[in-house]
């Protein structure tokens, strides 16, 4: 799953300013470290929706020392995304490869479309790849 470094920093009002590095745009707050990171990770899931709309670079997170998760649905979109822009392919590149239409290559990018798991197995087959699915240790990820 993608992950995005999260600065807290405490405000003067008390509260915890939330930033990201990797996105500059994003700026949120909290009234404790867990609200922060977690309205951080909203901004976060927000900032992306605006660069796939926007067919803008996503960036690739780097360590911090807090860290946040985006959703699985999200790495998936974001992951086809960034196989697509590396292979100096478009939306209607692959709306060709699968003789789909453009509404339904567009939801896979769409970060509020539940896109079905076997739409996405289409899509990367269409581009030469594949999907690994692999269970991650939480407890030891969360404690960073």
């Amino acid at each position: 799953m993608l992950t995005y470094p999260v600065v807290l920093t405490r405000d003067d009002n008390g509260t915890l300013l939330a930033t990201c590095p990797d996105l500059p745009e994003v700026t949120s707050y909290g009234e404790t470290a867990e609200a922060a990171v977690r309205q951080a990770r909203n901004a976060i899931e927000e900032a992306i929706a605006a660069r796939l709309d926007a067919w803008e670079p996503v960036p690739e997170g780097t360590d911090g020392a807090v860290q946040a998760t985006l959703s699985t649905l999200l790495t998936l979109k974001v992951t086809l995304y960034r196989t697509l822009w590396e292979q100096g392919k478009t939306r209607a590149d692959l709306m060709r490869l699968l003789g789909w239409k453009r509404t339904q290559v567009d939801r896979l990018f769409d970060p509020n479309h539940a896109t079905q798991l076997d739409q996405f197995d289409a899509a990367f087959a269409a581009l030469g790849k594949g999907i690994d699915v692999a269970q991650t240790d939480l407890t030891s990820f969360l404690a960073r």
